[in-house]
């Protein structure tokens, strides 16, 4: 079991994320003392998008291809319409999922971010939510789809959208601190 404070959490992301779904967590989790880095499918920043145009950036930390699962206790994806979308269709970052979702680790997704799950083929028979209007996408790829803030499905957690926030984060934080879960691969 890792403890919150001792925990290193990996943001999945790229141009076009939610910011709250991006910036809540990451400020929440580093707030608690997690070690939290951001990894891309590019160097430099990022930039979100905040509502009805583009946002503020943030910094990359690593490239998706220079990350190692074995250094991170979770990993976050947030959402937004452009970012999973993006990434979903890059081999390096679907990989990098799946490695994820077969350490046993927990996966954070909120909003569009299980787009990401449901390209990893990490759903099947699993409870899960998502932004309602993705709820077609996770039913076709297997999941049973609930409409609740927050759904957990051994260690693999889903929320609908930045309004369930507090809860998304609270999830991540108890399923960091229970650790590694036993769960077929992706």
């Amino acid at each position: 079991m890792a403890n919150i404070q001792s925990a290193n959490i990996l943001i999945l992301a790229t141009d076009g994320y939610e910011r709250s779904e991006l910036r809540v967590p990451l400020e929440e989790l580093t707030k608690r003392g997690a070690n939290v880095k951001i990894a891309s499918i590019k160097s430099g920043e990022i930039k979100s998008w905040d509502e009805k145009d583009w946002g503020d950036c943030v910094a990359v930390d690593l490239e998706v291809n220079a990350v190692n699962v074995e250094d991170f206790d979770a990993l976050v994806l947030p959402g937004g319409q452009i970012n999973p979308d993006v990434l979903r269709n890059n081999e390096d970052a679907v990989q990098l999922v799946r490695q994820f979702i077969s350490s046993g680790k927990p996966v954070a997704a909120i909003c569009h971010g299980p787009w990401l799950l449901v390209e990893a083929d990490a759903l099947r028979g699993r409870k899960a939510t998502s932004y309602p209007s993705i709820r077609t996408d996770m039913r076709n790829a297997g999941a049973n789809w609930k409409d609740e803030a927050v759904v957990t499905d051994n260690g693999i957690i889903t929320s609908r959208s930045p309004k369930d926030l507090a809860q998304f984060v609270a999830k991540i934080i108890e399923e960091v601190e229970e650790g590694r879960h036993q769960r077929r691969a992706a």
